[in-house]
């Protein structure tokens, strides 16, 4: 089904209802019951922009609403594929705003260090005599977007836990609309972190600004498409490429699909094609190229499914890319990583050359390869989030 065709329903509940007519979803009552909420929540964003304009002095002042203006937003939670992306990304593209950003919360974080490390530099270059360089990010960032809308909120780098508080008090202030899916209720997040006491009132000002819900559907609805499908196809041919791509379009579940790059020491990695928690290369994409342990390594901590088109026949001359795809396995396999692979031969024919070092060390990999197919690490698979990268900065 095209999800273009989408474009004529003009509520969340309308074109979730769609979706479960044309036989792409299940219909759950969890997610009927989000999704009629996200279209009160559109009411209240519409009625506040209306009321705004209205006044004439409204757009003097909209960055910093008056008290009565505020709209809670939503912060949902839940197990992961329950649907939570799907129904935030359908929010995002029907709101009736100009100024609205949709980014993944680690990116979000990544661009306020960027900015409040510029705000640093322009100050010792006597640029700007505004020390706290909080007030002016939170105006730049309400300026562009004042309805904020972050796939998986999460906290594991105190950097970022010590800048909430301030940055999302100021957020507020403005009047910035947050909605956030995460996989932990408010209260479990940044949990056991180092200094936690100093983050928690981030925690009781988030609770204040947003209506939390659970969204307890039945069922991960996209693993359990995903795991119906073959893991491992082979041989390359017209065929293999067809059910790749129809898992792809199971793994993305209809969300927009973009180029993506992670850092790793000072380098950028590439990611062709992600979406969600789901990352789409070529074999010559992760395996021809000088990449490394830590490269694979970034890309995991921010996707947990990994496509992987058109593994060759390896021999003694490409033992370079052999020994880069022995690796990547190693590390895919150890984090329980969803891969689907399609591949010229079988796990054990991938690996021709009878001697040195790849060769003993493929059958570790042709081993584990048969080992990603098997319901009982498909059942594990999936089951951990991608982590933020740690960051330091002395905030």
């Amino acid at each position: 089904m095209s999800h273009d065709n989408l474009k004529v329903f003009p509520s969340v509940r309308e074109r979730y209802d769609a979706l479960v007519h044309a036989g792409d979803l299940d219909d759950d009552p969890s997610q009927q019951r989000l999704a009629s909420r996200f279209d009160r929540l559109i009411h209240d964003v519409a009625t506040k922009r209306l009321a705004t304009k209205s006044s004439a002095l409204g757009w003097l002042f909209s960055r910093k609403a008056p008290r009565h203006e505020i709209v809670k937003g939503l912060y949902i939670h839940g197990e992961v594929g329950r649907g939570k992306t799907m129904l935030m990304d359908m929010f995002h593209q029907l709101v009736p705003v100009k100024r609205k950003r949709r980014a993944h919360f680690i990116d979000f974080m990544a661009d306020v260090h960027e900015r409040i490390n510029a705000h640093r530099q322009a100050l010792k270059k006597g640029e700007t005599k505004q020390e706290d360089p909080i007030p002016p990010v939170a105006d730049a960032l309400a300026e562009q977007a004042w309805v904020l809308c972050f796939d998986e909120f999460t906290v594991t780098d105190i950097a970022d836990a010590m800048i909430l508080s301030r940055l999302f008090r100021a957020l507020f202030e403005r009047g910035v609309v947050l909605v956030a899916t995460s996989n932990v209720a408010p209260d479990n997040l940044y949990r056991d972190g180092l200094n936690r006491q100093l983050f928690l009132p981030f925690v009781d000002l988030l609770k204040t600004h947003v209506d939390v819900i659970n969204l307890d559907a039945r069922t991960d609805y996209r693993l359990e498409k995903l795991n119906r499908m073959p893991v491992f196809l082979s041989p390359l041919d017209d065929e293999t490429n067809r059910l790749m791509d129809e898992a792809w379009h199971a793994a993305t579940d209809g969300a927009t699909i973009t180029q993506d790059s992670v850092k790793v020491k000072g380098r950028t990695v590439v990611i062709p094609h992600a979406a969600r928690h789901v990352a789409r290369f070529t074999f010559a994409d992760l395996c021809s190229k000088p990449l490394g342990a830590a490269d694979y390594t970034a890309i995991i901590k921010r996707y947990q499914t990994i496509f992987i088109d058109a593994v060759p026949v390896l021999d003694q001359p490409r033992r370079n890319e052999a020994k880069r795809f022995i690796i990547l396995i190693d590390i895919l396999y150890d984090h329980h990583v969803h891969v689907v692979i399609s591949a010229a031969a079988s796990p054990d024919q991938l690996y021709v050359a009878k001697s040195g070092t790849e060769a003993f060390e493929f059958d570790r990999t042709a081993s584990r390869l048969f080992e990603m197919q098997s319901e009982d690490y498909l059942a594990e698979a999936g089951k951990l989030e991608p982590v933020a990268e740690a960051r330091s900065a002395g905030i």
